[in-house]
């Protein structure tokens, strides 16, 4: 296995790592343990993303709904699911990574783990393509805590994005859906809008009719042409509560480029801080 691998990986070969001893399957379906119960990839673990990829505060104000653990947090959990820096890690989730899949990726990917891939078309494409499926318990092997510093890959904060949307010198990104950014509606946070100055591409526009990820040629023209004028460290993502936006970020690794900064807090904190808000227009 070289040291640089796609950060997706297809069905197909899933289906050739299977008897890897050096692979950890994992499925990271927000929310979806019951069907996980029901019916997994045979040898997938369940990783949870309100216990084991976040530390979620009584104030939302505070981080928003899902922040990033501490790192020793994240480092228990990583022994916990046997995974050392030599694992193989592929993960997967039954909304084509948008759910915990892509979160995960892009912790792991902050602290440096070289072998972490995403799911292309997530469980249902991985079943169609033939890989066993399970209702038994799987069990992790245990190791002991990750060894690790701290998270590489840049984040920014509330004051950071707070000053991007008034000095308009940081690109910043909301991935959401249309109508939750225009504040038509918002099914989760408090506030239906958007940041001042945020500009919307939807993290669904990253998959074809399929719900599989667009070539990275087709995806690197998308987001080159989006970001002109602006490179990583002048750009930064977010969504509702830092989950979806790791899908961008994945895509936007596929295509080849660098990883922007992540707004982990995202509009579940900016909305709950008594900052300018974009509403819908009146009437």
């Amino acid at each position: 296995m070289p040291n640089q691998i796609f950060p997706i990986i297809q069905p197909a070969e899933l289906l050739a790592l299977a008897n890897d001893p050096n692979l950890v399957l994992v499925d990271a379906s927000a929310g979806s343990k019951a069907r996980y119960d029901e019916n997994h990839l045979q040898g997938a673990l369940y990783i949870d993303l309100n216990t084991d990829l976040a530390d979620i505060k009584a104030d939302y104000a505070d981080g928003g709904r899902h922040p990033l653990p501490t790192i020793d947090q994240f480092a228990t959990v990583l022994g916990k699911f046997g995974i050392s820096p030599s694992t193989h890690v592929v993960i997967y989730d039954d909304k084509n990574g948008s759910n915990a899949a892509a979160r995960f990726w892009w912790m792991l990917k902050a602290i440096g783990h070289p072998k972490v891939q995403v799911l292309n078309g997530g469980l249902n494409a991985t079943i169609e393509a033939g890989f066993a499926t399970s209702s038994q318990t799987e069990t992790a092997k245990e190791t002991g805590k990750y060894p690790m510093g701290n998270w590489n890959l840049t984040q920014a904060d509330l004051n950071e994005v707070e000053e991007a949307s008034k000095n308009g010198k940081q690109l910043i990104i909301d991935v959401r859906d249309a109508n939750r950014y225009a504040g038509l509606t918002e099914p989760i946070d408090l506030i239906a809008g958007h940041i001042p100055g945020a500009t919307n591409i939807p993290f669904t526009e990253n998959l074809d009719s399929n719900g599989w990820f667009l070539a990275p040629a087709t995806l690197k023209a998308k987001y080159e042409k989006a970001l002109i004028g602006f490179g990583p460290a002048q750009t930064i993502v977010h969504c509702g509560s830092g989950v979806t936006a790791c899908h961008t970020l994945l895509a936007m690794a596929y295509a080849g480029l660098p990883i922007p900064k992540l707004y982990v807090g995202s509009w579940s904190e900016w909305s709950r801080n008594d900052k300018d808000m974009v509403l819908a227009p009146k009437g």
